[in-house]
């Protein structure tokens, strides 16, 4: 059976509503199918109208009422703002399986002019509301999926020409007060809550959503061991140096019990010099190979620039008092250390093995958006890959 690559777009109410934990926990969790690329899009009139000018469909189940209603909140939700010309957020998430398109178009729904609720996104986050005349009163579609893999691939080469422009980080999204400045910080939703397809990823985004902040930039980004050695650097030291008494008493606890004799006070100091380097590289080793899938010594230089094999999800908050808003929620990095209602206690299971990580500072916000943010643009290359079109769409 063939593989195809699906896509799921958030409408600017869903981000606006910080229901995108709870849409993507479903979309992953519902489905067998693998998270590959995500980005954030502010469009253009010009996307926008393209975008609609393909709405209405004949392969899509929904009547045409519905695919108008859909056309017509496109055009006006998605159009930057007419008074400020600022743009929209939207968020666009592919996924690659085995009948993916239908998968996905199952887990958000359809809507229709008779229904009466059930199991989808569209039942939870979406409204279709009639007045007593029977007149639409409220739509708001919450996630658009495409109807088949035609329509899927004809679409997200649309947005794939114009990812450029229009995707990637945004700026000047969001108003602030006067007085008011943003700030931005980066999380990222370790490997371990990708083992197997589960809600945690949606859940631990969704417990963010209460710092009230918005998510301006999203990638799903496999860290290279180099990149993971450069976004960990400063670790290193720390290890190498502040964890002495730690590993003094642990080594002098070992050796006592081997060896049946009392390690003095001085001795045991020199113990930590010693062995403290030894044990914050190999500390070191273990966090590169447990963000990367592979450890600095297991790999050759040219390995070392090469995708790593673990998944992660990078997002970038802004707001007011961002880094601090976001580190209160997730938590300290020790999980038992972590008050009840964090990430981390939730979901956190070592100090390594702890659901997030966030920047602690502006400066080094900026220094991990720079790193995980290096590369091109993956979403053009993983449509481009999945569904190739003539010279000139993409």
């Amino acid at each position: 059976m063939p593989v195809e690559l699906a896509y799921a777009i958030l409408t600017p109410y869903s981000l606006y509503k910080s229901r995108t934990g709870g849409i993507l926990a479903r979309l992953i969790a519902r489905t067998d199918l693998d998270l590959v690329s995500a980005r954030m899009f502010a469009p253009s009139r010009e996307l926008v109208g393209e975008y609609a000018s393909m709405v209405i469909s004949a392969r899509d189940p929904q009547d045409r009422q519905i695919q108008n209603l859909i056309r017509d909140y496109v055009q006006t939700h998605f159009t930057p703002n007419p008074k400020t010309g600022r743009r929209q957020r939207v968020m666009m998430l592919l996924f690659r399986g085995e009948k993916a398109v239908s998968k996905i178009r199952n887990v958000v729904g359809n809507f229709s002019i008779d229904r009466t609720g059930g199991e989808t996104i569209r039942d939870t986050y979406g409204d279709l509301v009639f007045d007593a005349q029977n007149q639409v009163q409220y739509f708001e579609p919450a996630v658009l999926a495409a109807p088949d893999a035609t329509e899927a691939e004809q679409k997200l080469a649309l947005w794939a020409r114009y990812s450029d422009a229009d995707g990637g980080v945004l700026e000047d999204v969001i108003a602030y007060p006067a007085g008011q400045k943003g700030q931005r910080t980066l999380v990222l939703i370790k490997p371990e809550n990708f083992r197997f397809p589960t809600g945690r990823p949606g859940n631990v985004i969704d417990f963010f959503s209460r710092a009230g902040l918005y998510i301006v930039g999203i990638k799903v980004h496999r860290m290279s061991v180099a990149e993971a050695c450069e976004f960990y650097g400063p670790v290193r030291e720390t290890l190498r140096v502040n964890l002495k008494e730690t590993v003094a008493l642990r080594a002098r606890s070992v050796l006592e019990k081997e060896f049946s004799f009392k390690i003095p006070a001085e001795e045991t100091r020199q113990l930590g010099e010693l062995l403290c380097p030894i044990f914050g590289d190999s500390q070191f080793e273990n966090i590169v190979k447990f963000m990367s899938g592979r450890a600095p010594s297991e790999c050759d230089e040219a390995d070392k620039t090469a995708p790593g094999t673990e998944k992660c999800i990078a997002l970038i908050y802004e707001g007011v008092d961002a880094i601090r808003k976001i580190r209160d929620v997730l938590g300290p990095t020790d999980p038992s250390k972590a008050p009840p209602g964090s990430i981390r206690r939730e979901f956190g299971q070592t100090i390594m093995v702890n659901a997030a990580h966030a920047s602690d500072s502006e400066e080094n916000a900026r220094r991990e958006i720079g790193i995980v943010y290096s590369l091109g643009n993956d979403f053009k290359t993983t449509v481009g890959e999945s569904c190739p079109k003539p010279d000139g769409l993409l």
